[in-house]
């Protein structure tokens, strides 16, 4: 047992979404009190989003991690003023969040080419410092990779996630016939005909309970703050994840991944959700499909069978409720088509009212520059 948690371990740990550094920023130059001169600012410290990176790259190629920007250029008589120190830049990938320790939000990277001042240069000596320089910034900061896919997949550990995402995309995850076989995110590409691309993310298995952190919960759910929509993936002949556990129903899997996803951060539940009902090549999976539509339709007739904490408060609706088998292949091109539509239908939506803001915006300019115009007028 222990040989198996080092080896999943192990595996593990080829991908690093969290990575703590030391930043700091360069000390100012000093002053020439003989004429008056101006030392030069120290250098700045930023973290810059750069397509290719990984914070596996990162804690590779700097393992002290520690990032110094220049020291500014001391004033002299040539130069009274002197340069700005260099800046050090580190490049990291999209979907970084930046962090203080204590975890306030320095800022986000989203894109390639977008920037975050993490360490920040010391002025240089001048008259009002006695022509003495200050020290840069210096402080421990977090990087903190939040995977950014249009679709995350959501599911108990076996329920199919990876057998999914190997036919709606060309990735290959690891698949196998017990739980726990996806130990780090993985994305996937569905391709369409027209040349339209859908990224989807297979995220490990949860377990009840991961809201609080148990089994890695943490470390996986952040994954899915920045897809812009879920698809649960629940086995229709429901699941239990060993003898110690409780057998779930699979409208009990739906309401308990509801519910994780609930106490871990509310502003989830406004995702739009899909529901992928998975292995209808077996028997009797018409008739349970059937019973787990007719539960997800009137879901209140039927949570009072479960205990008291394990009920979500807000009921999800799913834009479309798909019977797949990842064994056979049935219902993946109709996933593939309703994922589309889907995201298409949502940023539609967006885009209205996007509109709209912008519409009120521009009336509200308006009305103000004719109010300024009266006052002028009078």
């Amino acid at each position: 047992m222990v040989w198996c948690s080092r080896v999943l371990h192990r595996k593990y740990g080829n991908f690093v979404d969290n990575l703590r550094v030391y930043v700091r920023g360069g000390s100012g130059g000093m002053g020439l009190p003989r004429l008056g001169g101006q030392g030069g600012k120290g250098g700045d410290v930023w973290v810059v989003a750069k397509d290719g990176m990984t914070l596996k790259k990162i804690k590779d190629k700097y393992p002290q991690k520690r990032f110094v920007a220049g020291v500014g250029k001391n004033s002299g008589s040539q130069a009274l003023k002197g340069d700005k120190g260099q800046d050090c830049e580190v490049y990291a990938p999209a979907g970084i969040s930046v962090t203080t320790d204590d975890g306030k939000v320095i800022g986000e990277l989203n894109q390639d080419g977008e920037r975050v001042l993490v360490g920040q240069g010391g002025c240089g000596g001048s008259f009002a410092t006695g022509f003495l320089p200050k020290k840069g910034q210096a402080r421990q900061i977090r990087l903190d990779l939040k995977l950014i896919a249009d679709v995350g997949l959501v599911g108990f550990p076996n329920a199919g996630k990876s057998s999914l995402l190997s036919l709606l995309s060309h990735a290959r995850p690891q698949i196998a016939s017990y739980p726990f076989t996806t130990l780090r995110p993985e994305i996937g590409k569905i391709m369409f005909e027209d040349y339209k691309q859908i990224s989807v993310a297979d995220l490990p298995g949860l377990i009840e309970g991961a809201h609080v952190n148990r089994g890695m919960g943490h470390k996986f759910l952040k994954h899915v703050e920045r897809t812009k929509q879920l698809l649960f993936v629940v086995d229709v002949n429901g699941f239990q994840l060993s003898y110690k556990t409780p057998f779930r129903t699979a409208f009990e899997a739906v309401q308990l991944l509801t519910k994780e996803l609930e106490l871990y951060k509310e502003e989830l539940m406004s995702k739009p959700a899909l529901l992928a009902v998975n292995k209808m090549d077996l028997p009797d999976a018409e008739e349970k499909l059937k019973e787990l539509v007719e539960q997800l339709q009137h879901p209140q007739d039927f949570v009072h069978l479960f205990p008291e904490g394990v009920v979500p408060r807000c009921t999800l609706h799913f834009n479309h409720i798909v019977p797949v088998s990842a064994s056979s292949g049935y219902g993946i091109q109709e996933l593939k088509k309703c994922i589309r539509n889907s995201l298409d239908e949502q940023a539609t939506s967006q885009n209205e009212e996007d509109h709209r803001e912008k519409l009120q915006e521009l009336h509200k300019m308006k009305r103000t520059t004719e109010k300024s115009c009266r006052n002028f007028t009078k």
